[in-house]
């Protein structure tokens, strides 16, 4: 190769998620997917899809998860979703080779991979396993524990 090195690929990992009232779940989950490559892109859910997906309102805006996010040294970049479902526009832009589901997100990983290709995204689909299974690592149990505790 007349003297030049083949410069290697940079692999780019994709998440998405609410990630409202981060806890160390978010973090091991975060930690895990960003290992699988060398970049790791953040899709935080718009505040409409939380309300559509959890029937609640989110606590933190989509802003201010978007901000406490890009805080988190695993994350490169950081965007906010579209109301509805996936945008598959914005994931075609962002390119990823992978695309990490987290360990309680109710995706098929074969369906959305087929999904992907559909709209013209050759990316693998993986699922992120649980590292550990406990109610302190899920934020609805966390609301309730505040609830309880809090209030009469």
């Amino acid at each position: 190769m007349d003297g030049e090195t083949e410069e290697r690929k940079r692999i780019r990992v994709l998440v998405g998620g609410v990630f409202d009232l981060l806890h160390i779940g978010h973090i091991h989950f975060l930690r895990q997917a960003k290992a699988l490559g060398d970049e790791l892109v953040v899709i935080v859910a718009h505040d409409e899809t939380v309300r559509k997906r959890k029937r609640r309102d989110p606590v933190n805006t989509a802003e201010d998860r978007a901000e406490l996010l890009r805080a988190i040294k695993y994350v490169d970049e950081v965007y906010i979703g579209s109301p509805g479902g996936i945008d598959y526009g914005l994931v075609r832009r962002i390119d990823p080779d992978i695309v990490a589901i987290g360990p309680d997100q109710d995706f098929n990983c074969e369906r959305l991979k087929d999904a992907l290709r559909n709209h013209g995204i050759e990316a693998e689909v993986i699922r992120i396993p649980y590292l550990y299974r406990s109610d302190r690592a899920k934020t609805s149990k966390i609301i309730q524990r505040i609830v309880e505790a809090y209030c009469d």
